[in-house]
């Protein structure tokens, strides 16, 4: 298909706004180990620390539908993306002078990054229905390949020395003149309907938008105990060596991003509920297979079926909720408000349950929550704004 000239711009400015997002956020994460060293915390310290990012995205994705109804789409994701540039340079300046000052800035970069997630999503929608197919896995793909760069360029700093400040002033500033300028691209929002409360609190009580939230929950509760887990699994469970570990990791992430930037075009061949509950099931398989392979292989290539399952489900739930464009701001933030919050239950459950079992029939829990994707996949069938 030609790419109309309007929309090919705006392509690649949302393109580049998602590897910055991906990019800035495992720039941070990738100097954690310096910011427990240099401020001599325990592991339990760090967590509270950590939480502060968790708390600051908790207070602003609720509300995220509404500065974006407010703001717009380009301006959201500009001023956003300026706020969590700065919070990158305070929590660097927090990195050799006071705990208070690191937490700040994680506060910061938690409360920006939310509404610049939920802005970019909604512009994905925008640029999604101007080129007339589906796009979206592509720019979570692209989000994907800023974390791997990051995280390649900070084991680079780590191991040139490089102090923290300086790291993430540099990441910071990459960030700030990057993202203002792709915004420059975007396409116009849609004018949303404007009801009292801008549709923010309505979204909150569509049957629809919820389960479409809590199959997006499923989902990031699979991508989280991924994240968390696979390589402490691959090691406790199968007994593999570290590096194994972190190769099986590799293989869930790489055929995460594989799959989204090349697989994009079964959503407009086969639909988005096929497609998904397809998916679904090959995460099911994937897991049980990485839980209970006898061996390490088996399991290995569990990892890279439970990468390919998880693919879809975010981005195209953010499609789903935006198929009304005059409403797709809230509907979005509120998806993405439910989604998130996986990364408050993920990991304290995964682990509890393991403290109890053992780590791998803990992700069980994974495997039957895409049970309930499945069950409820079918919310996500593309509606047209009479539809909704």
């Amino acid at each position: 298909m030609t790419v109309r000239p309007p929309v090919a711009p705006a392509i690649r400015a949302t393109n580049i706004v998602f590897a910055c997002c991906g990019f800035h956020m495992a720039s941070w994460v990738s100097r954690i180990p310096q910011f427990r060293d240099h401020l001599n915390l325990d592991s339990a310290q760090l967590g509270w620390v950590l939480l502060a990012a968790a708390a600051g995205a908790l207070i602003s994705r609720p509300l995220s539908g509404a500065i974006v109804i407010r703001l717009g789409q380009a301006r959201t994701v500009a001023i956003t993306g300026l706020l969590a540039a700065l919070g990158l340079v305070i929590a660097g300046v927090g990195d050799f002078t006071l705990l208070a000052v690191l937490v700040a800035g994680l506060l910061l970069i938690g409360f920006a990054t939310a509404a610049w997630d939920v802005a970019m999503n909604v512009q994905g929608t925008e640029v999604e229905r101007a080129l007339g197919r589906s796009i979206m896995p592509r720019f979570h793909a692209a989000y994907a390949a800023g974390t791997v760069v990051a995280a390649a360029i900070g084991a680079a700093m780590i191991a040139l020395r490089v102090p923290v400040a300086v790291h993430l002033a540099a990441v910071s500033l990459i960030v700030a003149v990057a993202v203002p300028l792709a915004t420059r691209h975007y396409l116009p929002g849609h004018q949303p309907i404007t009801r009292g409360d801008s549709g923010a609190v309505r979204a909150w009580r569509e049957p629809r938008t919820l389960l479409i939230g809590l199959y997006v929950l499923t989902f990031a509760f699979g991508e989280g105990a991924a994240n968390d887990w696979i390589a402490v699994a691959l090691i406790d469970g199968h007994g593999a060596a570290a590096a194994v570990g972190a190769i099986g990791f590799a293989l869930f992430l790489g055929c995460v991003t594989l799959v989204r930037w090349f697989g994009a075009g079964l959503l407009d061949r086969y639909g988005r509920v096929t497609v998904l509950r397809a998916l679904g099931v090959t995460t099911i398989i994937g897991l049980l297979l990485f839980i209970f392979g006898p061996n390490l292989p088996i399991a290995l290539f569990g990892a890279l079926l439970w990468g390919a399952g998880m693919a879809f489900g975010y981005p195209v739930g953010m499609s789903a909720g935006a198929d009304d464009p005059r409403y797709a701001a809230a509907r979005v933030a509120v998806i993405s408000t439910i989604g998130k919050l996986a990364a408050f239950t993920g990991p304290p459950l995964i682990g509890w349950i393991g403290d109890r079992t053992t780590l791998l029939q803990a992700l069980l829990v994974v495997a039957a929550l895409q049970g309930v994707a499945l069950l409820i996949a079918g919310t996500t069938r593309e509606q047209s704004a009479a539809d909704l």
